[in-house]
């Protein structure tokens, strides 16, 4: 596969301008100030598994509206002790699945709350539990044009304002340190991370792994796969519509959120990746007013480091703790 986008160099320099709406702030303030007026309780159930490294509990959390989330909650076994937690959000399709999924942070030492994504869950994986009981206007298949026309009507509007309670919910968690919570995900859900990052305060850590959700202009304009390229199919019906569908997206580019953070972040991204192409990635990074670090991988598509990277978060995330 040869490589499409900017080289490294200029890369590291990428700062694109990229369109914030002028009441971003208001707007998602509003948004959780709704969400979390709307109430409901944290709901956490001690789940039988076959798991003998980690204790694990079913959670639901009111998100977005006070809508149920489901989640799964994992700690190493038998660990009494407060725990810093990690709160996971999910690739694109997917759902929370089982508890036996996810056993790297718990036994890396870590409670690890996995997030269910609202409506996903069918496209792989061992499925999801959460419903997105809000409906939405004319959409191609897909999440990224859900509510297109509007940013209050928005999928990930949802998605996002899920994220944030995710992080209200982990703080309530038995034995975890409110004190010391961390975000991260990959794809899609790096793209959640950002948005949380860049909307909650106190974390610890930010780990968005090759993230979707930056820079829809140039990614739009840039790859013909999918994410992104929902967009392209549903403008070239709803022809002149641009201006509109750009202007709601610039309510959830993770750019945007980017400039508002201030947690330490590590990211990664992937030089031939052409579902999150890189500049789009760096134009996040670039953007990104805590302290940062981003991790390159010169000859990996969209799958990026896998395991060599979820090695480095442990390490990196272990070393901002101490």
């Amino acid at each position: 596969m040869p490589r499409f986008d900017l080289p490294l160099s200029e890369l590291e320099q990428y700062r694109p301008e990229v369109a914030e709406p002028d009441d971003f702030d208001a707007f998602w303030g509003r948004t959780l100030a709704e969400s979390r007026a709307a109430g409901g309780e944290v709901i956490v159930v001690r789940a039988a598994t076959m798991l003998r490294t980690a204790d694990v509990w079913d959670v639901t959390f009111p998100g977005f509206a006070g809508d149920p989330v489901k989640a799964w909650y994992l700690r190493p076994a038998g660990r009494a002790e407060p725990l810093p937690v990690v709160v996971e959000f999910l690739g694109y399709g997917g759902g929370r699945g089982l508890p036996v999924d996810r056993l790297a942070w718990s036994a890396a030492g870590y409670g690890h709350l996995v997030m269910d994504t609202r409506g996903q869950g069918s496209g792989w994986g061992s499925g999801g539990d959460t419903a997105d009981p809000h409906g939405a206007g004319p959409a191609t298949p897909g999440y990224l044009t859900r509510g297109i026309d509007d940013p209050i009507d928005h999928y990930y509007r949802r998605v996002f304002t899920d994220a944030v309670r995710a992080v209200d919910a982990a703080r309530l968690l038995p034995g975890a340190d409110p004190d010391r919570i961390a975000v991260t995900g990959g794809s899609q859900g790096g793209g959640i991370a950002l948005a949380a990052a860049g909307l909650c305060t106190g974390l610890v850590g930010v780990m968005p792994d090759v993230p979707f959700l930056c820079h829809f202009e140039r990614a739009v304009g840039l790859t013909d796969r999918d994410p992104y390229h929902e967009v392209v199919r549903y403008l070239a019906v709803h022809r002149g519509a641009e201006a509109t569908v750009f202007r709601t997206l610039s309510y959830l580019d993770g750019v945007n959120f980017a400039r508002r953070a201030d947690a330490p972040a590590l990211f990664s991204t992937a030089l031939l990746d052409q579902t999150c192409p890189p500049s789009t990635v760096f134009a996040a990074y670039n953007a990104y007013t805590g302290p940062r670090e981003i991790d390159v991988f010169p000859h990996n598509d969209h799958e990026g480091g896998q395991a060599y990277q979820l090695t480095r978060q442990v390490a990196w995330l272990a070393e901002r703790l101490s």
